[in-house]
């Protein structure tokens, strides 16, 4: 392979990053299953407090536009903002509950070990193939995800040794970082890569996951239309879309 889509040649790059849920693994949906039980309980309570009408997450618009590929907290401020609902963001140490954006925001690993646990992690086929074809080559290859489980989804899943960089949401708070759709967690990769990003590529699946590698001056972002709105990832920074890295395997 030494071309994308018959016109954009490899030979312009030198390394690939790449987001991890829903364009490496399956995981988007698991994750959107997590959020969906979370602010369910969390609004079905509020309902309960408040006599309002309990009006539950949705999973196709809510997910896509509050939530998918951000940093945990700016997820859940951003989706109770669209809702009218303001908490006090209280201390990423809380433990679980309903009374602050954090505490809200820590359901999320108890729900996801859960079914990181018991299920396992599946890869999608295809971009273990693209994954492995760059690497045979010689391409420098990171993950950039905003979940905290990167590492050990990763590992579960016996390609961690693929990467030689990995940011994760765990960095990026460490660091104080912004969060996507900010290009801070993408320039960060390229950096431990050592590589420009103009000789870059970026695959991302999520709104905000293109517009950071538009915004950060990638030099092609290729959108992973998981959810069937190739149109949205177009909108929003994408140079080329498609619906499996197998595509691109030509």
């Amino acid at each position: 392979m030494s071309q994308f889509n018959s016109s954009i040649a490899l030979s312009q790059f030198d390394a690939v990053l790449f987001d991890l849920d829903g364009v490496i693994t399956a995981t988007a949906k698991v994750h959107a299953d997590c959020w969906k039980r979370i602010f369910d309980g969390f609004l079905k309570q509020r309902a309960e407090e408040t006599d309002e009408p309990f009006q539950p997450f949705d999973i196709q618009n809510d997910y896509k536009l509050y939530v998918d590929g951000k940093m945990r907290y700016v997820g859940v401020q951003s989706f109770l903002e669209s809702r009218g609902i303001q908490l006090a963001y209280g201390e990423p140490s809380a433990p679980p509950g309903y009374d602050t954006v954090c505490a809200l925001g820590n359901f999320k690993d108890v729900f996801f070990n859960e079914v990181l646990q018991a299920k396992g992690i599946e890869v999608y086929e295809g971009s273990l193939a693209l994954i492995r074809h760059l690497s045979d080559r010689g391409f420098k290859l990171a993950v950039v995800s905003s979940s905290h489980h990167c590492k050990a989804v990763l590992k579960v899943a016996g390609i961690e040794h693929f990467f030689a960089a990995v940011v994760d949401g765990n960095l990026v708070d460490e660091l104080h970082l912004a969060g996507k759709p900010a290009p801070d967690a993408f320039l960060l990769g390229a950096k431990q890569l050592g590589v420009e990003p103009k000789r870059t590529i970026v695959f991302e699946d999520a709104i905000s996951g293109v517009q950071a590698g538009h915004d950060g001056g990638f030099g092609l972002v290729v959108g992973v239309d998981r959810k069937g709105d190739p149109e949205a990832l177009q909108k929003n920074g994408a140079d080329i879309v498609v619906q499996d890295l197998s595509e691109l395997l030509g």
